[in-house]
């Protein structure tokens, strides 16, 4: 069987697209390795269907770190056999694409985001520039690609004229599962309970808004599952004393435990902003996960976000990020009966169709030529 190395720059933890992508390889009969790294606060891999590397490093960010992180790649790709390599974003990208020249080896890019347009490289324009040289470098000789939705595809096809494929990051469909209560969680059974969850809760992704907003929602609780680099600014903006019963935040935690509590929510938030165009055409993981724990969603108005909660008629979009305007949404939809028992009719039918077995039928039309 054809070994293949799938390599991230995250601790491989909580990366659930990357970990459906690996169990798909391996039901197609690839032996999949997944190469990552792992840090002190890193959580302990679960048992998984496919064999699991991380490296420990020197350096956490910076400069330093990616070219450390794509130094040890390539000696690790260059000292290990395998038939197929699958990069993850731009930040793995230069290594696999040096091994693809050096060694013949196969390679397929899956860009989970429009990675130079991120805030965090917008801000940093010399940096930008770096990460631009290297994506033209390397971009017009890919021959597989695969992207996160039909937006960033089209970035990438009228930057590059190359075509792209689609796969959304959304989640299994359901299976039977012994949910815990409110209780079990350590949550309030006697308010309701607005969540915002996320792997990258960052700058301009709206939660200083909706730590505003809560302040005047009675009986209510935020609640904040994740990391992120605003973390430490949001849990001083909540020590309030008028905020620091209505917030509650909880760390990144595996993606089984994460919907325990989602599941328990009455409302979902995504309201990230149009300041780039990456998150313009943010298509996030926290979007899917709302749905299929059957909650309403309120989101901003970003094109591919707004687009599933209208077609499907799940929640509502906020035109304004003032805190104001988002408190009154979220009082209109804790309060609204008639319009909840429509969202949560539609939300078991999206769930129904928007499912990881229908997403991956083109992922394997990409990886059937390799097999």
């Amino acid at each position: 069987m054809n070994k293949v190395i799938v390599s991230v720059t995250n601790d491989l933890s909580t990366d659930q697209r990357v970990d459906k992508v690996c169990n798909t390889l391996t039901g197609m009969g690839f032996i999949v390795t997944l190469v990552g790294r792992k840090l002190r606060e890193s959580h302990d891999l679960e048992n998984r269907a496919y064999a699991t590397h991380r490296m420990k490093l020197l350096f956490r960010k910076g400069p330093l770190f990616y070219a450390e992180y794509n130094i040890r790649l390539f000696v690790y790709l260059m000292t290990h056999r395998c038939q197929l390599m699958v990069a993850n974003d731009l930040d793995t990208l230069l290594a696999n694409f040096l091994i693809r020249k050096l060694k013949g080896i196969p390679l397929v890019y899956d860009s989970h985001e429009y990675y130079t347009e991120t805030p965090e490289l917008v801000n940093r324009p010399a940096v930008q520039r770096i990460w631009e040289r290297i994506e033209r470098y390397i971009f017009p000789e890919l021959t597989d690609i695969i992207t996160v939705n039909q937006s960033i595809a089209g970035l990438y096809e009228e930057k590059y004229g190359k075509k792209l494929n689609v796969v959304r990051n959304i989640p299994r469909a359901a299976t039977a599962i012994v949910e815990k209560t409110r209780k079990e969680l350590g949550l309030p059974e006697d308010k309701k309970i607005v969540l915002m969850q996320g792997a990258g809760i960052n700058i301009q992704r709206g939660a200083e808004e909706a730590i505003e907003a809560i302040r005047s929602v009675e009986n209510a609780l935020l609640l904040i599952i994740g990391g992120g680099d605003v973390i430490g600014s949001l849990k001083q903006q909540a020590a309030h004393p008028e905020l620091s019963k209505k917030v509650m935040f909880l760390p990144k935690m595996p993606y089984q435990e994460l919907m325990q509590y989602t599941r328990v929510a009455d409302i979902g938030l995504t309201l990230d902003k149009d300041t780039n165009i990456n998150y313009r055409f943010s298509l996030p993981n926290k979007l899917f996960d709302y749905i299929h724990a059957g909650i309403p969603v309120l989101a901003s108005r970003l094109p591919e976000i707004s687009r599933i909660v209208e077609d499907y008629n799940i929640g509502m979009i906020t035109e304004s990020h003032q805190p104001a305007e988002i408190a009154r949404i979220i009082k209109l939809m804790l309060n609204d009966d008639a319009k909840s028992a429509i969202w949560k009719n539609n939300l078991a039918k999206a769930a129904n169709e928007l499912t990881w077995e229908n997403e991956e039928k083109v992922l394997k039309s990409v990886y059937q030529k390799y097999v």
